[in-house]
């Protein structure tokens, strides 16, 4: 059964910051001879790693809201130098726009039900092609 994870999006202020923080840590990569993976470390490591790995994604919440996700590929545990145990988790490059869903401040990141994701925007349809800041006030208006 797929599950998903949701964390808060630290330094990024819109979904288009971190697209760019994504494609400049990609190229990085590359230019060091490393492979241009998209990895998110954190201190926790998920127990639920086959639900993740089944389908799952990690959902980002960007000013209070879950606005974007992406698709998990690898749950990678390992201890740091100081012999912190941590974990990467991998994803696709490519972000996929939700519908915006408040969500209240939490530290780490937390499982989430597939019922209880926010559903994708259609890509091509009139919402996807709106600027963020006009997706929002119509969706704060209860208009989308």
């Amino acid at each position: 059964m797929t599950l998903h994870l949701v964390k808060l999006c630290v330094g990024a202020d819109s979904v288009e910051s971190l697209q760019a923080w994504i494609d400049f840590r990609t190229e990085n990569a590359r230019n060091s001879g490393l492979p241009a993976e998209t990895i998110h470390t954190t201190r926790m490591v998920p127990t639920r790693k086959d639900e993740l790995l089944d389908g799952g994604s990690l959902y980002w919440v960007i000013k209070g809201k879950i606005q974007v996700r992406q698709h998990l590929i690898d749950i990678r545990p390992f201890t740091d130098q100081a012999g912190v145990k941590r974990c990467d988790l991998v994803m696709e490059p490519r972000l996929i726009l939700t519908q915006y869903q408040p969500k209240r401040p939490f530290q780490g990141w937390r499982y989430l039900k597939v019922q209880d994701a926010p559903a994708d925007l259609k890509a091509g349809g009139a919402a996807h092609a709106m600027p963020e800041d006009m997706r929002r006030d119509l969706t704060e208006l209860c208009l989308l």
